[in-house]
């Protein structure tokens, strides 16, 4: 007889229980090689969660609504029809049951004569099988790419879209789409109305649970604690920032691409900044990405990542961007989407906020707040007056492995960007 345990799977490095969305499948159905089974909501995101093994969900323990840990069984699957009955008693013959946590838990257990390899990304795959993301799994049928012979660059070897689009000798270029509200600094002239700040249901007398996605903010807050901070302000003109702005903004630029881009071309000069502390030393990172916060409308925050922000070109980044909200909002974003960043961006200033401060996200050597750019009287080198549209920026620095010196360096040479060369954006 072989009834095998379906496991919570980890689908994040951060993720410690997941909640059941809904079932794909219900029990007695004949469950295929490849085919989702069950909708769980991460820490971030909701996720298909795929069988590589054919069989039959016999039974369910963890029903949709509730929640269950990491490596926790939430279902029984048999591998014959016939088996259906054996499943079902073994389920009600335990009066608790157990939750199982494997050294690594799968999403589909498999038949014990095969192997199950299995990242905190929550890929789950027999040896050798490959693992991709939804969208990099589409784009290699649109570019005709054969996707077991590429190599991923997503957390433990997971094939993400950027590795197709390597692999086809191109970048995906969908036609710009209109301009969406800036979430970074508005321009001094037609200034968007800003979205409405996100609301959490009030219930007089009674206490609201906290969302799945709450809870993991909580998590990383509290981790937070921990960790020896300090924050240096500067104030930066925008005069050139904005002017650029209102020339490309009609091809779907946004102004948080822009400042994402500044924040990343200055990165570069400074990678002490974008790296992060770990006990065995400084971690150097490869990569430029930069997360931007992003609030949810049922509560919560999430910070999708702009990828190598420093090596795209501004029409792209603007195009990757839009795409990444609208699917932060609708709970669609793949892990490595969100949990790969080296220094995050979050800005109150489209709410009209002048200056604040930012609290580290665990795993991260800087956060930049951004304030809102707002005409100011200022002196001039003539000894006149006149006035400068400027906007008021706070880094959070882990102090571990970033110094006041390297903090005020690196918004110098922000400012100086911003202030003098924001047209090399474009390059």
């Amino acid at each position: 007889m072989s009834i095998n345990e379906v496991f919570m799977p980890a689908l994040s490095s951060t993720m410690i229980e997941g909640k059941i969305v809904s079932w794909v499948k219900s029990p007695g159905d004949k469950v295929e090689k490849g085919e989702t089974v069950v909708v769980v909501e991460s820490d971030k995101a909701d996720m298909d969660v795929e069988s590589f093994y054919e069989g039959y969900l016999a039974h369910i323990i963890v029903p949709a609504g509730e929640s269950a840990p990491v490596g926790a069984a939430i279902a029984l699957l048999a591998a014959t029809e016939a088996e259906i009955p054996a499943a079902i008693a073994q389920a009600q013959s335990a009066a608790k049951p157990t939750a199982t946590t494997p050294a690594t838990p799968a999403p589909v257990s498999a038949p014990v004569s095969e192997s199950v390899s299995v990242g905190s990304n929550g890929s789950s795959r027999p040896s050798g099988r490959t693992v991709a993301s939804p969208r990099a799994r589409k784009l290699a049928k649109d570019f005709k790419v054969d996707i077991n012979s590429l190599i991923g660059s997503g957390p433990y070897g997971r094939i993400i879209a950027e590795d197709v689009e390597a692999a086809a000798g191109k970048v995906s270029t969908p036609a710009i789409s209109a301009p969406v509200t800036p979430v970074s600094a508005p321009a001094p002239v037609a200034k968007p109305a800003p979205a409405p700040a996100p609301s959490v249901a009030a219930i007089p007398g009674q206490t609201t649970p906290f969302t799945t996605l709450q809870t993991a903010v909580i998590r990383s807050m509290n981790a937070s604690l921990s960790v020896p901070v300090f924050r240096v302000g500067y104030t930066i003109t925008t005069d050139s920032l904005d002017k650029l702005y209102k020339q490309i903004k009609s091809k779907g630029v946004t102004m948080t691409a822009l400042i994402a881009k500044a924040v990343a071309v200055t990165l570069k000069k400074h990678p002490l900044v974008n790296a992060s502390y770990s006990d065995q030393g400084i971690v150097f990172h490869g990569n430029i990405n930069v997360s931007v916060a992003v609030a949810m409308d049922d509560g919560g925050l999430i910070t999708p990542v702009l990828q190598n922000a420093d090596q795209q070109d501004i029409y792209t980044l603007s195009r990757s961007w839009k795409s990444l909200v609208e699917r932060a909002r609708a709970k669609q974003l793949q892990p490595e989407e969100y949990s790969t960043g080296t220094f995050t961006v979050s800005n109150l200033g489209m709410f009209g906020v002048d200056k604040f401060d930012a609290i580290l996200p665990p795993g991260q050597g800087g956060i930049l707040a951004i304030g809102a750019s707002r005409p100011q009287i200022v002196a001039t080198p003539d000894g006149m007056f006149g006035v400068k549209q400027q906007m008021q920026v706070n880094l959070t620095a882990d102090h571990r492995i970033i110094y006041g010196a390297h903090a005020a360096a690196f918004l110098q040479d922000l400012a100086k960007l911003i202030e003098t060369d924001a047209q090399s954006l474009t390059m």
